[in-house]
């Protein structure tokens, strides 16, 4: 494991910044952001990423399962929740009335590193219309399955955390090695089964009736240069234009949707 895994500030500031410098960014290419909107984001982990939209005078509603997270958000932005410019709630998803509790609808909606963990993506994103305004928008950046590090095997304690494109093995094999490293076997073999490449993504978002206003793909992850030290490097364009083989090569992609409007 990547010891800023491990420093929950670290991470906090890490995605705070990156949020600042590419994500909000991208979204007003397409999408401007103006005081007062509501965001919400869902799988908000220490609300890192909120933190740049309230301090663009937004308001904000994180929604993430793991208590333990929410613990240090509490710590974190302690001065934010006392002014009533964030709320987090500690649920799934698919159980909480999100709107009702959070004081919806909402104007921009984010998963960032999110969508590749949750089981039945195209339920997801059918239900999220729900939460939007009429003109609003959802952002999602993710790491394509295929990609070097997909399976997110960084996160393993063992030499495994080093190996690109070792969670394309055959299932058994995988989960055969995991094992024998004596790593979490579940949470790694879940990943398998939520892994979405860029193809099902759009597929979904298609299928949902959803237009794309704008998409980003990466050679090098943006937020690589605060893990790494790495620049950032838009992926090139005939590689973009390859359908499938470009999953193997790009590290992240962002994209930016909207409902489709009535004609």
């Amino acid at each position: 494991m990547f010891e800023f895994h491990a420093d929950r500030k670290r991470y906090f500031d890490i995605q705070r910044d990156n949020a600042a410098r590419y994500v909000i960014p991208f979204i007003e290419e397409k999408y401007r952001i103006q005081p007062g909107m509501k965001v919400l984001e869902i799988g908000c982990g220490e609300g890192g990423v909120l933190k740049a939209f309230i301090d663009k005078e937004c308001t904000g509603v994180g929604v993430e399962m793991d208590a333990t997270r929410i613990e240090n958000a509490n710590l974190f932005l302690a001065k934010e929740i006392a002014a009533k410019k964030i709320k987090f709630i500690i649920d799934d998803i698919y159980r909480v009335d999100v709107v009702k509790e959070g004081n919806g609808p909402f104007d921009i909606i984010i998963l960032k590193d999110v969508i590749e963990h949750i089981h039945d993506q195209e339920k997801l994103l059918g239900q999220l219309q729900n939460f939007l305004t009429e003109d609003g928008v959802i952002f999602f950046g993710f790491p394509p399955w295929y990609m070097p590090f997909g399976g997110h095997q960084q996160i393993a304690k063992s030499r495994i955390s080093k190996l690109p494109y070792i969670h394309l093995l055959p299932k058994r094999m995988y989960k055969w090695i995991l094992t024998k490293k004596k790593e979490s076997v579940a949470e790694l073999m879940e990943i398998r089964e939520t892994g979405i490449s860029i193809e099902r993504f759009e597929k979904i978002c298609k299928k949902q009736s959803y237009q794309l206003l704008h998409k980003r793909h990466y050679l090098i992850n943006p937020i690589y240069q605060w893990k790494f030290g790495w620049k950032p490097r838009k992926q090139a364009g005939f590689v973009r234009a390859i359908p499938f083989v470009r999953n193997f090569f790009t590290s992240c992609v962002y994209y930016l949707i909207q409902n489709k409007k009535e004609k």
